[in-house]
């Protein structure tokens, strides 16, 4: 009833409003209904149901731990929804097994001049060249300190995704993942390295493999500085690369001992203009990638598939390619509050 409702009210008023405006007043209203407990409460009961999944009684083999977290639902959310660390508890409630904010850099930047955000209805599919826009790393890490001092917060699992701020020379580079790295890593899960973005000038350059290890390393250094408890780190991967590439940075992280990688950002291989495309037409790109990642990574890393899954199906063909756990953030747009507990619900019962 609340998917046809949302459905109804998407097609019919939603997607007459300006996009990062409607997105301003979804993540608004997730994170207001986030810090009761009454509503928390009521969105978990009506909407999340995550008490109707017992993951607890499945064999260890079948279980996925994000460094000593059991991660109890397959589906997450990918960054770009909740910027800065605003509506972990609301988007937990609504039945997201894990939580990526950001993208987080280590100043405030407003991001790229408008437009920078488009529906692609008929396609199922966002197009976006936001640029980084956040509030900075110091405001996140505040936040997150904040949300980990309730045993709520403690709960949820969350991931940091940090980048480069778009002034700082790629020379260097290392020292703004550093920065965000030692400011958030005391507050959160896991950390998510990302230099795929397609709307921050030069950032994919960064996917080099001699770019990328100093990048890597300064992240975990920036970790280890902050926090004497091990942070796994992730590195997320453009779609667009080629595979000869991607083969590179798969042993990278096996040789840096990076807990594993994050496939796929959005894609530039369109022909509408500025900015990378998510959703369905993202899709079969980011299934071959996770297959070929997947046969690139040690047994103990970790791969999280994102790119095109709106159904439950969709997620269970990515972790059949490969990948441990799932993301998806084009979906939720599309399919409303109620998706992310019903996909989740339908992925306890079969797990490949």
């Amino acid at each position: 009833m609340i998917r046809q409702t949302y459905s109804w009210l998407f097609k019919t008023f939603i997607y007459r409003i300006d996009p990062e405006m409607a997105h301003h007043l979804g993540i608004t209203a997730i994170e207001h209904a986030g810090k009761c407990a009454l509503t928390r409460g009521l969105m978990r009961a009506t909407i999340g149901h995550f008490d109707d999944i017992d993951v607890d009684s499945l064999p260890e083999r079948r279980k996925v731990y994000i460094g000593r977290r059991l991660v109890r639902h397959r589906l997450g959310l990918a960054a770009g929804m909740d910027k800065d660390a605003c509506a972990v508890l609301g988007l937990t409630a609504l039945g997201f097994g894990f939580v990526e904010v950001g993208t987080i850099t280590p100043k405030g930047q407003p991001g790229n001049e408008g437009p920078r955000l488009w529906r692609l209805m008929e396609s199922q599919g966002l197009r976006n060249r936001m640029g980084f826009n956040n509030e900075g790393a110091d405001a996140a890490g505040e936040r997150l300190k904040k949300l980990r001092s309730t045993k709520a917060g403690r709960n949820a699992i969350v991931g940091a995704n940090i980048g480069k701020n778009k002034v700082t020379p790629a020379e260097e580079a290392p020292a703004d993942y550093e920065y965000c790295a030692r400011k958030l890593s005391p507050w959160v899960d896991f950390v998510i390295v990302n230099v795929s973005s397609p709307n921050t000038p030069g950032l994919r350059d960064l996917q080099s493999v001699d770019s990328l290890r100093l990048i890597l390393q300064a992240a975990r250094k920036g970790c280890e500085e902050a926090t004497d408890r091990p942070i796994p780190l992730f590195v997320k991967i453009a779609p667009d690369l080629a595979d000869e590439d991607i083969v590179d940075i798969c042993a990278l992280t096996r040789e840096l001992g990076v807990a594993g990688v994050v496939a796929t950002n959005t894609t530039i291989n369109h022909d509408l203009g500025d900015g990378g495309v998510s959703g369905a037409p993202l899709r079969e790109r980011a299934l071959d990638v996770v297959r070929l990642v997947a046969s690139n990574l040690d047994d103990e890393q970790i791969l999280i598939g994102a790119g095109g899954i709106f159904t439950s199906n969709d997620a269970r063909a990515m972790l059949s390619a490969g990948a441990d756990l799932v993301e998806a953030f084009t979906a939720f747009i599309y399919e409303g509050p109620s998706w992310p507990g019903e996909v989740n619900r339908e992925l306890a019962k079969v797990r490949p």
